[in-house]
């Protein structure tokens, strides 16, 4: 790797690492690519798609030239492993805030689950949750959400390509699910939970794949302290 090949283009696959944002994990990309390779104020690099700081995986990196090809990347399907906890809410749809609004689970059974979670096969109206980066007046909604102040989301369309390995283990439930772009999983676990009658937050989240990009060819060792990039 040479600073002339990252300013050409190049693509890195990341493992975000959990409680990292996007940024912060691009941000350490850019400190130690400019540092090592003496590249210009100026060098061009940027991820194509966020992950929420509560999820971990597959986040792909995109430097200089190959930055033109991120829309491309982020309109490309996306695959991830879900996990989500029934009988219970939170506000963040996810592991940010704290659980609320319990419910009795015991007479929701296995057959009634996989019927739910199937339900939001193919095309649906999908509304994003509160705790997003969706801008609202130019602000995020996050931003809004977390200053107190009512922030209110329009549903929008959205494509869940298939969903597959259900594992249940109450009040755990797992599957792989692949969808479109702009497509929220915390909304999804929330809404099977409101199927359910019994509530459901996200707990775990893991993008396992971005089109033809896979987790299995993604690192964290480019975002270590110690680790060294080969510019021979």
């Amino acid at each position: 790797m040479t600073a002339e090949e990252l300013q050409s283009g190049y693509t890195f696959l990341l493992d975000k690492p959990l409680d990292w944002t996007s940024f912060q994990a691009v941000n350490k990309m850019k400190y130690k690519l400019k540092k090592e390779f003496n590249l210009p104020k100026k060098f061009k690099i940027g991820h194509a798609g966020t992950l929420d700081p509560r999820a971990t995986g597959l986040l792909i990196v995109c430097c200089g030239k190959f930055t033109k090809k991120i829309p491309e990347i982020q309109d490309a399907p996306k695959e991830y492993w879900t996990e989500i906890k029934i009988g219970v809410q939170t506000e963040s749809y996810d592991t940010e805030k704290p659980e609320i609004l319990p419910q009795d689970y015991s007479h929701i059974s296995e057959e009634q689950i996989n019927e739910a979670v199937m339900k939001f096969l193919g095309e649906i109206d999908q509304t994003p949750p509160v705790f997003s980066a969706i801008k609202i007046d130019g602000k995020r909604a996050y931003n809004l959400a977390r200053a107190g102040e009512e922030v209110e989301m329009k549903s929008r369309k959205t494509t869940i390509l298939y969903i597959e390995d259900i594992k249940i283990d109450l009040p755990l439930v797992s599957f792989t699910v692949g969808c479109s772009k702009g497509t929220y999983i915390r909304s999804l676990a929330h809404d099977i939970g409101q199927e359910l009658g019994v509530g459901a937050y996200l707990t775990q989240l893991r993008r396992t794949k971005i089109g033809d990009y896979k987790i299995e060819d993604a690192t964290t060792q480019f975002l270590e302290n110690d680790f060294r990039f080969d510019n021979n």
